[in-house]
């Protein structure tokens, strides 16, 4: 049959990804507590398309995802994208992969268990030139008390909350718990799934004796990643879904190092 991807295209025009989109499929992730654990991903793969070429194979994308069936998890990232490169005669492939992550978390003073879910994000690139790129993000709920509306305010102050999206680049393998962790101490106070009276009160009077702008939180999470010799670029950014206002607080940093 003609493969009418691979005849010659006039335009003259490389086009820098395509693939394929939104792909749902069951992967395993690293748990820092029970080794592994599993989830359902949404996925995106592309690669480059020459100037000679008119298309690439898309069911190919998928045929390479079925290779990796029951061990695609952070440590096949490179060979999943060598394949692609391989298979699809490209220069550059991509792979991304968004997922929820569950980690079971105590209230701080009844300790009653629930599932905290976090959105997450690894992306990784394979260029024949450039090399391997990965990047891993976290998306951190949390609670923070405005500092301004504590100093000008008799009774009380505002809370609301807000969330921190946070990407980095390292030289070893970094835990996704660490990353979590990182951000909900640098914040006003963690979101829980549970939390009985005693906990709430926690929670309440603890965010009210730690109150942060946006700014602190973006500054808190960047100084600590800043004195950490594995990491070796980050983003942080940090929305407050505000309480009083119509409209988000927001707040970004990121370096290279």
């Amino acid at each position: 049959m003609i493969d009418v991807q691979s005849q010659a295209d006039y335009r003259n025009i490389e086009i820098d990804k395509v693939g394929v989109k939104d792909i749902r499929y069951p992967v395993t992730v690293m748990d820092k507590n029970s080794g592994v654990q599993n989830t359902v991903a949404s996925i995106n793969m592309y690669v480059n398309v020459p100037r000679e070429f008119k298309g690439t194979h898309m069911s190919r994308f998928i045929e390479i995802l079925n290779e990796f069936h029951g061990h695609l998890d952070i440590r096949e990232f490179s060979s999943v994208l060598k394949a692609l490169q391989e298979h699809l005669r490209a220069e550059s492939a991509h792979m991304e992969i968004n997922f929820p992550y569950f980690i079971r978390k105590l209230s701080p003073v009844t300790g009653s268990p629930g599932l905290m879910e976090y959105r997450c994000r690894i992306a990784g690139s394979l260029d024949r030139e450039i090399g391997y790129d990965l990047v891993v993000e976290v998306n951190v709920p949390i609670t923070t008390v405005c500092p301004c509306s504590k100093e000008v305010s008799d009774h009380g102050a505002h809370n609301q909350r807000g969330m921190v999206r946070l990407a980095v680049r390292f030289k070893h393998f970094i835990w996704i718990e660490d990353l979590i962790e990182l951000v909900e101490r640098s914040a006003s106070c963690d979101v829980y799934s549970v939390l009985k009276r005693p906990d709430e009160k926690y929670v309440t009077e603890y965010a009210y004796d730690n109150p942060k702008f946006v700014e602190d939180v973006v500054r808190d999470v960047a100084f600590e990643l800043k004195s950490d010799p594995n990491v070796s670029w980050f983003l942080v950014d940090v929305e407050n879904f505000e309480s009083i206002h119509n409209h988000s607080a927001y707040a970004f940093i990121e370096r290279r190092k």
